[in-house]
C-alpha cells in the first residue's frame, strides 16, 4: 500500500489525536509534560493537540487544586476515540498483510539464489511478519541483530547485537527495524561489508522506504561508531 505525504501525514496525526485522547483518558490529572513525556513528542506539541481538541469539542478542562487542570473526555471525545482505535486497527491490519505480501517476495527470491539462511535486523512488531512469511517460504531464520534487546531471545530465537555474531551462519540479511529504518540499514550494510558479504544480500520491504546510502551518511556513522 502505497502512501502520499498527504495521506502519510493524516495518518501520524490521527494516531497522535488518538494518543492524547488515550492519555486523558485513563488519567484526567495528567499534566502536558507528562503526556508528552508518555506520548513521547514535544511539550509545545501536546499543548498544540490539547487546545485542537478542545476546540474541537473532545476535551474539556476544569481547574484542580494546587492551580493545575484536569482534562476530561467528552461524550464527542468518546465517540471519536472509538472510530479512531478503530480505524487504526484496520490501518495497523493492512500494514501487517503488506508487510506479509513484501517479506514473503523477498524470501522467494533469496531462496532462488541460494539464499536461504536469513538474519532479521530490528526485534519490532514488523519482525513477526517476517518470521510468519519465513515459514511460509523455502529460508530459515537463524537470529535477530538488536542492540536494545542483545542477549535475549525472541520469538524464540535469538537476539545479538551485531551480524558478526552469526558469522558463518547467515546468507542474507532482512531488515525489520521501525525505529530508525534508514539508518540501521546504514549500520547492517556497513556489518556486512566488514564480513565480506555482498551489499545485495541486505534487503528489507518497500513499506520501511529504505534507499542507497549517500557517501555522507556513511561517514556519519562511521564518525559516530
Amino acid at each position: 500500500m502505497n502512501e502520499t505525504p498527504s495521506t502519510k501525514f493524516d495518518r501520524e496525526s490521527s494516531e497522535l489525536l488518538l494518543g492524547v485522547l488515550s492519555v486523558v483518558e485513563r488519567n484526567s490529572s495528567v499534566t502536558q509534560r507528562g503526556m508528552s513525556n508518555q506520548l513521547g513528542i514535544a511539550l509545545g506539541l501536546a499543548n498544540a493537540v490539547l487546545k485542537r481538541c478542545v476546540r474541537k469539542g473532545l476535551i474539556k478542562i476544569s481547574t484542580a487544586p494546587l492551580n493545575r487542570y484536569a482534562y476530561y473526555l467528552t461524550p464527542t471525545g468518546f465517540s471519536e476515540k472509538a472510530r479512531l482505535t478503530a480505524e487504526y486497527l484496520r490501518i495497523s491490519f493492512d500494514l501487517f498483510r503488506n508487510a506479509r505480501r513484501q517479506y514473503n517476495e523477498i524470501f522467494e527470491a533469496l531462496a532462488a539464489r541460494g539464499l536461504t539462511r536469513i538474519v532479521l535486523v530490528g526485534a519490532s512488531e514488523l519482525a513477526e511478519a517476517a518470521l510468519l512469511s519465513a515459514r511460509e517460504t523455502p529460508v530459515e531464520v537463524v537470529g535477530f541483530v538488536d542492540t536494545a534487546r542483545a542477549g535475549e531471545d525472541y520469538l524464540g530465537l535469538p537476539v545479538a547485537g551485531s551480524l558478526a555474531a552469526f558469522r558463518g551462519q547467515f546468507d542474507a540479511v532482512a531488515m525489520c527495524d521501525v525505529r530508525d529504518p534508514q539508518m540501521n540499514y546504514i549500520a547492517a550494510l556497513d556489518e556486512a561489508a566488514a564480513l565480506q558479504i555482498d551489499p545485495r544480500r541486505v534487503v528489507g520491504p518497500a513499506i520501511l522506504r529504505l534507499r542507497p546510502p549517500a557517501p555522507t551518511e556513511v561517514a556519519e556513522l562511521a564518525g559516530g561508531s
